[in-house]
Parts: C-alpha cells; structure tokens; sequence
C-alpha cells in the first residue's frame, strides 16, 4: 500500500529544511497559501481570509495610496508579493511599498522578488485577524533581519495599528510613520474605527480631509 506524504502543519511554526520548503510551497495543494521560511522553520497560512481581514486590508491600501498621492510621494506597492533570499528567509506579507528613490527598484517582469540580487520593501504590513500573536512575534523578527525599514501590525479584531520602526538589528513602536513623513498611525486608526460603522467611501471622503490639513 502506497502512503501519501504528511502534509505540513498549517498556521504555525514547523521544522524544515528549504528544499522541503520549496517543495510544499510549489505543492498545487499550496497555490492559495501565504508563506514563510525563518531559522529552519516554515508556516503555511490556510485560514480563509474573512470579511473583517479583507476589508481592512483594501482600507489600508487605499489610505496609503491617497496619503502619498496628495504628499508628492513616490510608492510603488504589492499585495501578497513573495520576497525570498535562497536558503535562508521568504516573506509574503500582505502589503508592501517601495518608497521615493526605490520606488521603481523591482523590473516589470520579476515574479518572486530574489533579495539576493534586489533590496528589501522599505515598508511591509501584515493584516492580523487570526495571527496576531505571530505578526508581533516572530515575523517581526524576520522582518527585522530582512531589514525594511518599516513594519505595520494591523489588528483587526482590536482595531488598532501596531507600528514599528525598524533599525540597529531591531525594532521599536513608533506613532508617526518614518518612511512616509507626516503619517500618523491615529489616523489610520481612526479610519480603521470609522469603518466599522460607515462605508469606505465615506470613511475615504474622511482621509480626504485629514490628509488635507
């Protein structure tokens, strides 16, 4: 009798090696996942994305977008982009930016961004509905030694932006964005609260405002 291969344990931390991971993440099986390799581990992040994780991702894209349009600031952003240094980390977080002079650093035809040969994102979100203790914890330290500059926790189920600025080896909370001058995390949050009782134009109509004083 044939035994089919254990599939690896979902929305945590497993032991692995790259090649083991390289496999799973090319398995079909894992087509729809997010990703991530740090210090010997791999996690595979199944969970559906939800109603609640959907639409505070899409508001903080939109935020983002409006901030940098109406302040002159050149972005170029992804979503669910793969970020991968062979043999030692891969990353997929929900949103990430390349910021002014790096805006244009990835070439159009680049599938997953190989950080042996291109930089980091200057900032990378990731949208916490279910993950929340891990976003804090152990991505923000892959974060860290990937070495973007910037990196924004959203909680979804408390409303709330957790940001870091991210430095010397480390990271620390801040409450007004380095990489975008100007943008403070009350804002967003704000626009995060509104949300839950006003549609996003109305809540977007209301960033109009903000971003305008």
């Amino acid at each position: 009798m044939i035994q089919l291969p254990t599939k690896p344990l979902t929305n945590t931390w497993v032991e692995s090696t790259w090649d083991n991971y390289i496999d799973t993440v090319e398995d079909p099986n894992y087509q729809k996942a997010k990703c991530y390799y740090y210090n010997g581990r791999l996690r595979i992040e199944m969970s559906p994305v939800g109603n609640d994780h959907a639409c505070d991702h899409t508001l903080v894209i939109i935020a983002v977008g409006l901030f940098t349009a109406l302040k002159d600031i050149l972005i170029t952003g992804r979503d669910n982009c793969t970020y991968r240094k062979t043999n030692v980390r891969e990353a997929q977080p929900d949103v990430s930016y390349y910021i002014h002079e790096r805006a244009n650093a990835i070439p159009w035809g680049t599938s997953i961004i190989d950080l042996d040969t291109y930089p980091s994102p200057d900032l990378a979100i990731e949208v916490a509905n279910t993950s929340l203790a891990d976003d804090k914890g152990e991505k923000r330290l892959l974060y860290e030694d990937m070495q973007v500059k910037e990196y924004w926790v959203i909680d979804v189920q408390n409303v709330r932006i957790i940001a870091f600025a991210i430095e010397n080896n480390g990271s620390r909370r801040i409450s007004e964005s380095q990489v975008l001058p100007g943008l403070g995390m009350a804002v967003l949050q704000e626009a995060l609260q509104r949300s839950r009782q006003m549609t996003q134009s109305e809540v977007i109509a209301w960033l109009l405002t903000q971003f305008q004083q």
